[in-house]
């Protein structure tokens, strides 16, 4: 074949449709079967999905979007901060099928890859079942853990982790018909846990009495245990006296917010979490997937016309595509900026994200979502900078010595 596609998930699922899109000869292996239920949720800014002309894809969608920033520990500090855009929440199994559509006519195995090696023109798969293929190009689309795909090693990886639960509650845990992007208010936190690396609540309604909760970090190494968000997200409920009634879900996540780009030079291809296109400062993925997704597949096909290029030429076409130079430095300036906030305590972090809403709109969006030109997303920075306070812009220039790493 020509390509061959390591993964089941929506990176996956992504690029091997939309190879298959621009006619190429591409297949897909998975450990598990394609169509299996994804258990977790993906929330997207709708704006995201109108540029490509999905919001089909939606199950629910909000205009009552807020967040709160009061991290000074009193109730005092509800004052709700409109964001004036909405937000809305995948419907899995249609993203799921569109994608699965769009590859119609692939094969996919399900197999364990244990090797992948480049010989000469092609790179050899070797599966757990003995099972052996081969291609032109192997694309690993399997997530941020794989073995396969090489990357600087940079120091720790921090994780943004979140444990949540979809339910019914003794009364709305949230204002019925919100989505809350962020709630950093900590009343509900003893002292010696005010003085632990901030988390915040992450939380909808679903409609129907039933409602979204998780308690999320931003980004900490290691990630911060499922236990401690789960008992601070039991103390922010207890608090405001609302009592789960019914568990119809849960959800615990943990992905990398700053992991390295991969080593662009090696015959391989990544896309989506191998490739870390989680973005450093949202830990949002799937708005990516859609926009860079047919990029990639047209500059792919256009490489493999030309039978004389093997896998790492390709796999250097394909880099190129993925990641040019202009996007490299954007993602270098998220960076740098995550690891300047992931030393704020709760209140440096709400001064600082209520001066960035603060900015137009489409100054934010455009950082969130990663659209934003290089000389644009430059002096979207700057301008933060400006409107921060001193003590903000001190620990944005100096990094702030404060909960570098979780004591739990």
């Amino acid at each position: 074949m020509d390509v061959l596609v390591l993964g089941g998930g929506p990176a996956a699922l992504c690029i091997a449709s939309e190879l298959n899109q621009q006619g190429v000869d591409v297949a897909g292996i998975a450990s598990d079967p394609v169509d299996n239920h994804w258990p977790n949720t993906y929330g997207i800014w709708v704006d995201e999905l109108k540029a490509v002309g999905l919001e089909q894809l939606l199950e629910h969608r909000w205009s009552d979007t807020v967040s709160y920033f009061g991290g000074g520990g009193t109730t005092a500090q509800d004052q709700s901060h409109a964001h004036g855009i909405d937000y809305g929440l995948f419907d899995r199994a249609a993203l799921q099928r569109y994608w699965l559509e769009r590859a119609d006519g692939m094969v996919f195995h399900q197999d364990t890859v244990q090797s992948v090696e480049v010989k000469g023109a092609t790179t050899s798969v070797g599966c757990a079942s003995g099972l052996t293929l081969q291609a032109r190009l192997v694309i690993d689309a399997s997530g941020s853990c794989t073995p396969h795909i090489r990357r600087p090693d940079q120091g720790p990886v921090a994780g943004q982790a979140a444990y949540g639960l979809v339910g019914r509650f003794s009364k709305p845990p949230i204002e019925p018909g919100r989505f809350v992007l962020m709630d950093y208010r900590c009343d509900h936190l003893s002292a010696a846990q005010r003085t632990e690396p901030p988390t915040f609540l992450y939380a909808m309604d679903l409609g129907d009495g039933v409602f979204f909760v998780e308690e999320t970090s931003l980004a900490f190494a290691p990630g911060i245990p499922y236990d401690v968000l789960k008992q601070r997200l039991l103390q922010r409920l207890n608090l405001r006296g609302v009592e789960i009634t019914e568990v119809i879900h849960k959800e615990f996540c943990l992905f990398p917010m700053n992991l390295p780009l991969p080593d662009r030079r090696q015959p391989l291809l990544a896309f989506g979490g191998a490739a870390s296109m989680v973005h450093p400062a949202s830990g949002y993925m799937v708005g990516s997937l859609l926009r860079r997704g047919p990029d990639l597949a047209h500059a792919i096909a256009k490489a493999l016309a030309n039978q004389s290029l093997g896998s790492a030429a390709l796999a250097q076409r394909g880099w190129q595509a993925l990641w040019p130079i202009e996007l490299v430095l954007r993602h270098q300036l998220y960076q740098f900026g995550l690891g300047r906030l992931m030393g704020f305590n709760a209140a440096l972090l709400c001064t600082h994200f209520s001066t960035f809403f603060s900015l137009p709109r489409d100054e934010w969006f455009g950082f969130l979502t990663n659209t934003l030109p290089l000389p644009r997303l430059m002096v979207v920075m700057l301008r933060l900078f400006a409107l921060s306070p001193w003590e903000l812009r001190r620990g944005l220039v100096l990094g702030a010595a404060l909960n570098q790493a979780p004591r739990f």
